[in-house]
């Protein structure tokens, strides 16, 4: 697997993946929204862990810099 996530990205979905589990963890949301967001922000954890996004493989993005040499 090669990184395609940068910084920014990565912290970013850090960000939104905590904020999804205090919205499920403090029952603001609910149901079967709540479970998906929930799964959601795991999944956001483990992409972000790896620095790879396989959905960004898909569309050809790619968000982390590259080193010049």
């Amino acid at each position: 697997m090669k990184k395609n996530m940068g910084n920014a990205d990565r912290m970013i979905r850090i960000l939104l993946a905590v904020v999804m589990a205090v919205l499920y963890f403090t029952n603001t949301v609910t149901g079967t929204f709540g479970i998906v967001l929930l799964v959601l922000a795991g999944v956001f954890v483990l992409t972000s862990l790896v620095s790879f996004c396989p959905l960004y493989t898909l569309i050809g993005l790619n968000t982390c810099k590259t080193k010049k040499q």
